[in-house]
């Protein structure tokens, strides 16, 4: 049992290659909570996700807070920042979209998530975007509720077909 608070430090593209095993944890708990579809092996996943990782840090508004147990790092949320208006809902200028927010697995459920989003909040205060979105992986009930405790509403729901797998056929 871990007894000492993780340090969090923010940062961007200079952190990217240190998430890539928690990125992994996450890509394994996608496929436990989502089976039934194809998924790209861990080295696959991770070259298209630090790609993407780069291209949204990219913004000088983007940031990642990466969360270290000493050394070793045990949790990050990553925020791009895209251009508002929404078209859909009156937003700010700017809006945070939270891309990625992993925890260890044996750092789960011990309030981790919530001080990395407590501190995505305060930094996004400190840079004046109040508008926040992300997407939850579908059946994951507990990400549900927990972004739902910080305020959050469901405002969407995503269908897909994808062409690598048996989840999902044309009619």
């Amino acid at each position: 049992m871990h007894t000492v608070e993780p340090t969090i430090t923010i940062g961007r593209i200079e952190l990217v290659d240190e998430l890539k095993e928690l990125w992994l944890a996450l890509h394994a708990h996608h496929q436990e909570g989502l089976p039934g579809f194809a998924y790209h092996p861990p080295a696959t996943s991770w070259r298209i996700r630090r790609a993407q990782y780069h291209h949204w840090l990219a913004h000088p508004q983007a940031f990642v807070l990466v969360a270290y147990d000493g050394a070793t790092p045990v949790g990050y949320a990553l925020v791009e920042i895209i251009e508002g208006p929404e078209d859909t809902w009156i937003t700010g200028d700017l809006i945070a979209e939270l891309q990625t927010l992993s925890v260890a697995p044996e750092w789960r459920g011990r309030g981790l998530g919530t001080l990395l989003l407590d501190r995505v909040d305060a930094e996004l205060d400190v840079r004046g975007v109040h508008d926040l979105m992300l997407e939850v992986l579908a059946g994951n009930d507990g990400a549900e509720r927990f972004y739902a405790r910080r305020g959050l509403r469901k405002v969407m729901t995503t269908y897909a077909r994808f062409s690598g797998g048996e989840a999902g056929t044309r009619r």
